[in-house]
């Protein structure tokens, strides 16, 4: 009895552990899963990174301070027309971008040295500057430049500049038309970097008068609470600002710009913008 009870219980332990290798068996088949998961995953990032490679982020330049156009508002943001419609544009047609606020100057510079691929900074579209290698956009915004003088200036006219001083912004439209007249009316300029500079070159008696682009004169004078006036009847007739690049290699970006454009002039985004910046 002995015995066949020894030979019952081993046949039970041989079952026993039979069945356990069974269940181990199933248990790894279990695990197959997630062991061929990362080859399941390494297809599928395949596409990721190819999108990866062509999801190019566009390097922009831009002005520090030309208000209304680009500037840093009260809670320390850079805002303006000239960003906001970049932004509406780039989410209308899906692209990535860096703004850099580098200045006028910096920021044609980068342009032209390929450290930014285009230029947003109510660039005036001029024929001197397509011959030298600019290549524009649609016009965004049409501006005209007008003279500016000091509050109680005696200044009304073009005539009255004779013998005087008149400061412009270096590379500007409004630097054109301050040149394209004083020969004739008999007066000197002298060129400034950027903006405000010029202003207060004006506010403190060393020149008679400025140059800027109407819009952004009008807001800095109401914004900042400046001492200048703009008389009447000295403003040119008016050119319109452009989005720019200097690389034909980036004519992808320029005109996903003018696609853009159009479609937030059409759905009503556009007048937003100009309103929220210009409107009394």
């Amino acid at each position: 009895m002995k015995k066949l009870l020894a030979m019952i219980l081993t046949g039970c332990m041989v079952l026993g552990v039979t069945a356990c290798g069974s269940d181990g068996g199933a248990a790894q088949t279990g695990e197959t899963a997630p062991a061929e998961a990362p080859a399941e995953d390494a297809s599928q990032e395949a596409p990721a990174d190819s999108a990866a490679a062509g999801d190019k982020v566009w390097v922009v330049a831009t002005d520090t301070v030309f208000r209304p156009f680009e500037f840093t508002n009260e809670k320390g943001e850079f805002v303006g027309i000239d960003v906001d419609v970049l932004a509406a544009i780039a989410e209308d047609q899906g692209f990535k971008y860096e703004l850099n606020s580098l200045g006028w100057d910096a920021g044609v510079a980068a342009v032209q040295a390929g450290q930014a691929d285009a230029l947003i900074a109510g660039a005036t579209i001029k024929q001197e500057r397509i011959d030298s290698g600019w290549i524009f956009s649609d016009g965004y915004y049409d501006a005209t430049q007008t003279f500016v003088v000091a509050e109680g200036s005696d200044i009304k006219s073009f005539a009255d500049l004779a013998g005087k001083n008149v400061a412009v912004k270096n590379g500007t439209a409004g630097m054109d038309f301050a040149e394209s007249l004083k020969d004739e009316y008999g007066f000197t300029t002298t060129v400034f970097e950027d903006s405000p500079t010029m202003y207060q070159d004006v506010i403190l008696g060393n020149s008679a008068a400025c140059v800027e682009d109407t819009p952004i004169m009008a807001d800095s004078i109401k914004t900042g609470n400046l001492a200048l006036t703009i008389p009447e009847g000295m403003e040119s007739e008016g050119a319109p600002y452009g989005f720019a690049i200097m690389n034909a290699e980036n004519q992808e970006l320029l005109d996903m710009f003018n696609a853009g454009l159009k479609n937030i002039k059409a759905n009503g985004k556009y007048d937003e913008i100009i309103a929220k910046y210009l409107e009394k």
